[in-house]
């Protein structure tokens, strides 16, 4: 028998003696008088009172004495030592206790607080309820949990083994709450938008398609809220946001996970030079209430500054800087593709369709990881999101930014198009290049296109991925590991 089956019988064992006794394993509640940091903060005066506490948790460390056995209990807040002593409790009962509980049970406690002989905080137990036995051993205590697709796959282990994963996850949320309050201050409206949707648009991306039965067609996972937000501004809703959780059928890497969450924005009568401002206005703000006020964050040795105005640079002149090509000339696939095997450039466009997708491969392999410090990349090419107004002064390029720090990309943002019949028409040239065979290229939403029919007003958008966000500023490497439970290959298991 192997030692993890030995103690997953020795716990049951002590499930039984617990259940003979007449003791409920698993009740429903406990009353708790303090969580155990107040316990701490409050320490002087309740042990001068000498006033009886109710606290709860899980036990994380065990050691005897005799009649003495001190054990350490976690609860949502922190940690502290108990004590059991044969005295306060009784022989019989400690005697009980002692030999019915194993590392990871929940227990609540009763008692009053001391310090012991080396000045440790610590609960005198005088008496003590079972609220969760668990029936698997934790993983080693000094080794803790350190296989990465483990950690992954049981992130409650991950969780209750690595206090510095939870602290990630507590910095995503501040990060979410800190990005509705700004928006909130600066009177955008919070809305909710469908995620079952009839077509997939608001982005460049092959959707995960489902069927209602009910209605008998197929649906599709939203892979952007974005077309549904503008409806909103053609209903005459000025400033809307929503924290939206999208759906891409794509590869899985550091950067991308088919599940993610992403914030989007609208606000009526601004440009995207006005977004600009906002944005380093909000980034700002997050920075405030995760990194300690400062505007500078060190990623995997990198120091980046987010101190406002970020660097500007045109997709037109980083291409030009790093390839040579003048994109301005090179302005068809054919011409462009040509160019591209002239100049001897290594970049995979086998599967890229139209002048659009060929000119992202060509940025995302030679231009997008130079790009270290924050910078706004600006005024692509129409091809390249045909869903963004074109530029007053350049009718060939559409007036858009992406936020790029260290070779990623952080957000998108754009004037939107309120043109329906430029619209129609880009929405007509993605769908021929899906009848190509680009899986990507957005479909014709004629309902949409009603929709700008009745009038939209000038409106900037913006979209952010809280993922990558939360990557830079938990200092981690890969978004698995700001996604709570990201998405992995099915586990095969042992028959």
């Amino acid at each position: 028998m192997s030692r993890q089956l030995e103690e997953e019988v020795a716990r049951k064992v002590k499930l039984q003696k617990l259940t003979d006794a007449g003791i409920d394993p698993y009740p429903a509640k406990f009353e708790r008088t303090h969580k155990l940091v107040e316990l701490g903060a409050g320490f002087e005066e309740l042990e001068k009172n000498k006033t009886i506490v109710r606290a709860a948790g899980r036990i994380r460390a065990f050691r005897g004495h005799g009649g003495l056995t001190f054990a350490t209990i976690e609860d949502g807040s922190g940690a502290l030592q108990i004590a059991m002593h044969k005295d306060v409790m009784g022989a019989d009962d400690y005697e009980f206790w002692v030999s019915c509980l194993d590392l990871g049970d929940f227990i609540g406690i009763e008692g009053n607080v001391f310090a012991t002989k080396r000045g440790e905080k610590t609960i005198d137990v005088k008496k003590m309820t079972m609220l969760s036995k668990a029936l698997l051993p934790l993983p080693e205590k000094w080794h803790g949990l350190t296989d990465t697709e483990v950690r992954y796959r049981k992130r409650y282990l991950d969780l209750i083994s690595n206090p510095e994963v939870r602290d990630i996850f507590k910095k995503r949320s501040i990060i979410v709450k800190t990005i509705r309050d700004f928006l909130d201050a600066e009177g955008f409206m919070e809305v909710e938008t469908p995620i079952l949707q009839p077509l997939a648009g608001g982005a460049a991306a092959k959707p995960f398609v489902t069927h209602h039965n009910a209605l008998n067609f197929d649906m599709y996972l939203r892979i952007a809220p974005e077309l549904y937000l503008k409806r909103l501004i053609v209903g005459g809703f000025e400033k809307v946001f929503e924290v939206a959780r999208c759906f891409r059928n794509e590869g899985i890497d550091h950067s991308h996970n088919p599940e993610f969450t992403q914030v989007e924005f609208y606000w009526a009568y601004a440009d995207y030079d006005d977004l600009m401002k906002l944005t380093e206005q909000m980034l700002a703000a997050i920075l405030a209430k995760v990194n300690d006020g400062s505007l500078k964050l060190v990623h995997e040795g990198t120091e980046l500054d987010f101190n406002a105005p970020f660097a500007r640079v045109s997709f037109h002149n980083i291409v030009l800087e790093k390839t040579g090509i003048d994109i301005d000339k090179t302005n068809t696939e054919e011409k462009l593709r040509d160019e591209i095997k002239k100049r001897g450039l290594r970049v995979d466009i086998g599967n890229a369709f139209g002048f659009g997708e060929t000119a992202e491969a060509l940025y995302k392999e030679y231009c997008r990881n130079t790009i270290i410090q924050p910078t706004f990349l600006t005024d692509y090419p129409v091809a390249m999101i045909p869903l963004a107004k074109r530029c007053k002064d350049d009718r060939s390029k559409v007036a858009t930014f992406q936020l790029v720090a260290k070779g990623v990309e952080l957000c998108k943002a754009y004037n939107e198009l309120n043109d329906p019949t430029d619209q129609a028409e880009r929405m007509l040239e993605q769908d021929a290049l899906r009848e190509r065979g680009a899986e990507e290229a957005q479909m014709t939403d004629n309902d949409f296109i009603e929709a700008l029919s009745y009038g939209m007003p000038p409106t900037a958008g913006f979209g952010m991925g809280i993922d990558r966000l939360a990557v830079f500023l938990t200092g981690v490497h890969s978004v698995k590991e700001t996604i709570l439970f990201p998405t992995l290959r099915p586990e095969i298991r042992e028959s």
